[in-house]
This record gives C-alpha cells, structure tokens and sequence, in this order.
C-alpha cells in the first residue's frame, strides 16, 4: 500500500497572513484557526516528477561553478567582441615572448585561437574568483595540446603567495598537436592558487586544463563535487536545462561548415557534444563566456545521476529577455525543427542512427529517456511565437508522439502577453505551458489560490520559474505557502522549479539565488532549505481540507 502523506495546504498561508502581515515590531494577535480534514476523502494526485530544478548558465554557474574546471579561459578564445574588456589572455599573465594566434596553424576550426611561447617563456593563469582553490592531499589532473616543431619540455607548477602547492611536473612536446597530461597532489590547501606553464624552447599550447579527481561520481570532464551533491540532496524531480534567457536571445547563426564559426549568443546543442576540445567558446548572454565543457551529454548524464527527468529547452526563433524579434527565415526555422528531432533521437535513439550513435560513442549506449522538451522561453511576441512553436510541436509529434511538447506564456504571471498566449495554447490542444514569474513574498501570500480556477481541461502548467524578491525566511517561508497551493491543484500543476539555481558570489547577474557558493565553498539558501523540505517530502495525494476564520 502506498504511503500516505499529509499536508494541510491552507494552514501555512493562514499563518503566515497572521504573523507576516504585522507591522514592523508588532506582535500578530493569537486568532483561533479552525482546520478540518476529511480523511477518508480524495484529493489532487501528486506525482514524483512534482518539484525539479531549473538550471540555466548564469551567474557563473558553468564555467567557475558546476562544471568542475579550475583553469578560466583554457583555450584562449575569450575576445573583446563577447566583451569588452576580453582579450585572448584575459585571466592569464605572461612573462617572456607569447602571441596568441589565429591561423591554419590552430588546434581545430571551432578552437581558432592558440598561444605561441618563446623558448624562455611562460604563462600563468588566476582561475575564477581570488584564484585556484586546491586542498591537501587531493589530486589534481593538468593536461595540455601542445605541439613543438623540436621536443619541448613544459614545466608545470601549481603555487600561490606563499610558494608551491604541489610538486612541479614536467611534460615535453614533440611534433604535432597532440595531448599531454600530468597529476599533482597538493601538499596544502589554498584557494588563491596559480597554474603556471614554462617552454624551455618554442611551443604553441591550447586547451590548458587542471581538473580535481574528486569529481561529482568521479566522472572525467565531470562535476563540482559539493554544487552537484547539493543539487542531488533536493532528490528533485526533474532537470530543465540549459536555461532562460540564453536559450533564445542574440542572433541565430551557429557552425557552418562552409563559412566557419560565426560567434554568437543562441544556445545549439549540437555545438556543445563531441572531444571538449572541438566544443567551440561561445558568448553568453549574460555578459561572460560559456566553454561547453557542459554540453547537452553532460547535462543528460548529469539528469540520470541524481534521478531526475531530463527536460530541455529549445530555441524558438524568437527572442525574448527584453529582445523582442522574430527571425523570419524558413530554411533556418527548418534546420532549428531538425535539430531539436536530432536531439530527441540523440537522447533516445539506438546507437544504430546517426545521432544515438554519437551519444553511444560519448559513452551512453543506453538512451536517456526523455518525455517532455520545452520550445522557447518568455517570448513576449506570443503571435510569433505560437506560429513558430506549431510547426515545432507538428514535426515532433509526428514522429516522436511519445514526446511531450511544452509552449510558453511569456516572462509575466498575468497581462496581454500572458492572456493571449495562454488562448492560443487552450485553442490548438497544447498539452503543457510553462509560466515564468518572479513578484513580491506579499504576492506568494496572497496567490495561494491562483490555480484553483485553471480550467482542468488543460493544458497543464509548468511552473518552469518562480521566485520571491529576497533569500530571507520570511522570503521561504512566502514561497512555502504558495507551494501548499501548487500542491492542492497538482492535477493541473505537473511540475515547478524556483529559479534561479546557482549563484558564484564574485560574478552576480541576478539574485536571489538557490545555492550560492565560491571557488572553495557553498551553501544553501533559506529558500533552497524550503525548497529541499517539499521536495524530499513529496506526498501521494492531497487530503481535502477547510480553515475557518482566515484572514483575507
């Protein structure tokens, strides 16, 4: 027999009116709240997929957070038209003769930048944050492509302020690009660390890489261990990735084999599997570079580690985040359409296709499962959208009609936007719409009952982002109330997410976040303590009950 859980959905909104809508240092009059359960009765099923998480590459959350590695700028791609204030050797020094180059001499065509070292030469990179944090008696794997037209040997040291962190390795290039590797094991802990690598004689270098071995499951190219753990411990639901706003916004123009890379800031899948090394740098669009050490593979993998149904997201060919532009181009919005079925055939095709067969080759022979995939994010041209999104959920649905494709009503919890999205979705079948909204904790109290009038014949919600405007109790313990809500009407609710996830401190777009942390530590919000209480309680069904004498 099934477990039987209970939560007294009103009960905690009730409370919190009482006590949360007292005047600053006033004391909440004590008020006789009535609750009565039936328990023998019915409610809304819950189901296990209820809570998950949304990831999405912001605020450093990839590069110098979740993915694990510590070097910034490890292949010399950063350059002022991502930013500003870029360069090839942004977070790297040099002492001696080096020129980062750009010609056929490169390591591949989507890794175009290289670094040419004098004899004599040597460079030095700072990390993320105050610098390389290691940890004594933890191993540390370096590799390099390096290539030499005589045998070249690097030195390599790991050290900070106070001297070496480890013992100094040496490897030695010969002839063409090819990869070297060495281990260092540190004899004590900092978190200002260097990387430093010295040519004896003439070298060029790419991909420079310190990677710890204690990895989340101790997986190659892997995880943060502590940030992935963290996430694990919320044993959430679901994993919607890769994000928000980067998922649709900048121009739409990604690797052509004809014509080279051409930079850009939408997010492709495609550009983001394969060797790390042929995985092109890209600009994010919020402000910093994304490596894609953390692809698509990494993401799946990653889904399946902790349990939970993978879930991406797709670009539409409309942009959102303040962007508003639709891209009308009938053979672009045709190769996007074949692009997203090539990724539901690289999640779940044998390893006899095309794309399974990638996926297998990466290590996966095994699909990964996916039901549901998201087509666009907080559109706020909703015609355009919708006219884009059906010949995506047509194509889809055709051929995988197993696949649950999701809309979207926009970046708002109500509006013209929000209105007319949601029409076109009701009108035209759409089995799922993911809603966006981030409003005051006063807000959260007083929406406890925002869903109980959704007409349950569909389409069911998504709520794919949702936050109060703070990381305070009082800011939980509003979301809280609003989640007894989602809970009650979880036949209509399918699946929610607080965003954002991941906060690096040094590197803020956006707050407030789940899990904030540093290049050494991390830590969980009040929300993410909240977020973490549901969803590892997630009941069976909601039990119907009544309050008496609420406050309004």
């Amino acid at each position: 027999m099934a477990r039987r859980r209970w939560r007294l959905g009103l009960t905690l909104g009730a409370l919190l009116a009482g006590t949360l809508g007292a005047g600053p240092g006033a004391a909440a009059e004590p008020a006789d709240y009535t609750i009565s359960v039936d328990a023998a009765g019915t409610g809304a099923k819950i189901d296990d997929t209820m809570y998950g998480v949304f990831y999405e590459d912001i605020n450093r959350a990839a590069d110098g957070g979740l993915y694990a590695e510590l070097v910034q700028n490890r292949s010399f791609e950063y350059r002022p038209a991502d930013n500003a204030a870029y360069t090839p050797l942004t977070s790297w020094t040099v002492s001696g003769g080096a020129r980062a180059m750009e010609d056929d001499g490169r390591l591949n065509d989507r890794n175009r930048t290289y670094l040419s070292l004098d004899a004599g030469a040597l460079v030095t990179n700072a990390g993320y944050n105050t610098g390389i944090a290691v940890e004594k008696g933890k191993r540390y794997d370096f590799s390099v492509h390096a290539r030499a037209g005589r045998a070249a040997p690097l030195t390599v040291t790991l050290h900070d302020a106070h001297g070496e962190l480890a013992e100094g390795r040496r490897v030695v290039a010969r002839g063409g690009w090819a990869e070297y590797r060495a281990t260092f094991t540190a004899r004590r802990t900092s978190t200002t660390g260097r990387l430093t690598v010295a040519a004896a004689r003439p070298a060029a270098l790419d991909m420079v890489s310190l990677f710890p071995r204690d990895t989340y499951k101790g997986r190659e190219n892997g995880l943060r261990k502590d940030l992935a753990e963290k996430i694990e411990a919320l044993h959430p639901g679901f994993l919607r990735f890769p994000g928000g706003c980067l998922v649709n916004t900048g121009s739409h123009e990604g690797y052509d084999e004809a014509s080279g890379w051409e930079r850009r800031r939408s997010y492709q899948w495609k550009d983001t599997i394969g060797p790390v090394e042929e995985r092109a740098t890209n600009a994010n669009f919020w402000g910093y570079n994304q490596s894609y050490g953390l692809g698509y593979y990494e993401y799946f993998q990653f889904a399946e580690d902790i349990g939970a149904m993978p879930l991406p997201v797709v670009p539409a060919l409309v942009t959102g985040c303040g962007q508003n532009r639709a891209t009308d181009d009938p053979a672009l919005l045709r190769r996007h359409i074949q692009d997203t079925l090539d990724l539901i055939e690289f999640a779940n095709g044998p390893v006899s296709s095309e794309w399974g067969g990638k996926r297998a080759d990466m290590g996966h022979p095994e699909p990964f499962r996916l039901t549901h995939i998201g087509v666009g994010n907080e559109e706020n041209l909703p015609k355009e959208f919708f006219t884009r999104f059906e010949q995506f959920r047509t194509a889809i649905e055709a051929a995988h009609p197993d696949i649950t494709v999701i809309a979207n009503s926009g970046p708002d919890d109500a509006g013209t936007t929000f209105d007319e999205a949601w029409r076109l979705s009701r009108e035209s079948g759409v089995d799922m719409v993911d809603e966006h909204y981030y409003n005051s904790p006063q807000w959260f109290l007083e929406n406890n009952e925002r869903y109980d009038a959704y007409d349950r014949a569909g389409p069911e919600v998504f709520l794919g982002e949702y936050a109060s405007q703070g990381n305070t109790f009082g800011n939980a313990l509003a979301e809280a109330a609003f989640m007894t809500g989602l809970e009650r009407n979880a036949d209509i609710v399918k699946l929610a997410s607080y965003a954002p996830l991941l906060a690096n401190k040094d590197y803020v777009q956006w707050q407030p976040d789940m899990i904030w942390f540093d290049n050494a530590r991390s830590w969980g919000s009040a929300n993410y303590e909240t977020q973490k209480l549901f969803m590892t309680n997630v009941g069976d069904e909601v039990v119907p009950s009544t309050a008496s004498t609420t406050p309004t």
